[in-house]
């Protein structure tokens, strides 16, 4: 199983949320480019980099930091948050993102992503972000009314390279992430499932990789010195 380290971005800085509650932060780094190199340095072969601003504001927020990462992190780079246009899917494929993450406009606009998904084979990744089964949406501050299941299986059929999927009930945790969700997912589509949200021990990534998950991303259980990546990407 791949482990891919997170670096969430709040007002040019590396944070993490809880729950996905804008008013729960806990910031990590003011030089988030420094963190996504140590990460590198520790292993890392994937990063997955989120624009929180932008993800609450519906519109990209942190261009300057996310063109410093990609530009010096050494190692490929996932890129979302706030990313609703076709534009600003080609913006952040023009700064030498390896992938964009698309959640919010997979649900509002699924005719647009399903063209994006074939315009950029190979290089869209579809968030499913639910909450109790459902898909949450607008930085996870509205719930809509299609089940994770069936997004996943939509983007799958869209051409979608991976399926993000993140338990926001759990995210930022560390109270174990939603194994059994995760691999009903892989189960379901034919393109991998990347696992996200509570992963709290090394104990945890080790039943994902029992499961079958492909890919997981891990973010404050690193912040917080639980575990070392060298540790985890030795599991």
């Amino acid at each position: 199983m791949r482990i891919v380290p997170a670096i969430d971005l709040m007002e040019g800085r590396a944070v993490r949320l809880r729950a996905g509650r804008r008013d729960d932060v806990t910031v990590f780094s003011d030089e988030p480019w420094t963190v996504a190199a140590s990460f590198v340095a520790a292993g890392a072969r994937l990063l997955h980099v989120v624009d929180l601003d932008g993800a609450f504001a519906g519109a990209r927020r942190q261009a300057a930091v996310l063109t410093r990462i990609i530009e010096t992190a050494g190692a490929p780079v996932q890129v979302g948050g706030g990313v609703r246009t076709a534009a600003d899917v080609d913006t952040l494929l023009a700064l030498g993102a390896a992938f964009v993450v698309l959640g919010t406009a997979a649900v509002k606009e699924p005719a647009l992503v399903q063209r994006l998904c074939r315009e950029h084979a190979g290089r869209i990744v579809v968030a499913v972000d639910a909450r109790d089964g459902r898909v949450a949406v607008e930085g996870w501050t509205e719930t809509a009314h299609v089940s994770a299941l069936d997004l996943a299986a939509r983007a799958a059929g869209w051409g979608a390279a991976k399926i993000l999927y993140t338990d926001v009930s759990r995210d930022g945790l560390r109270k174990g992430p939603n194994v059994h969700m995760t691999a009903e997912l892989g189960a379901k589509v034919a393109i991998p499932v990347i696992a996200s949200g509570g992963i709290g021990s090394l104990d945890d990534l080790r039943a994902l990789a029992a499961a079958g998950v492909a890919e997981c991303i891990v973010g404050r259980a690193l912040y917080d010195g639980v575990f070392t990546l060298e540790e985890a990407l030795r599991c």
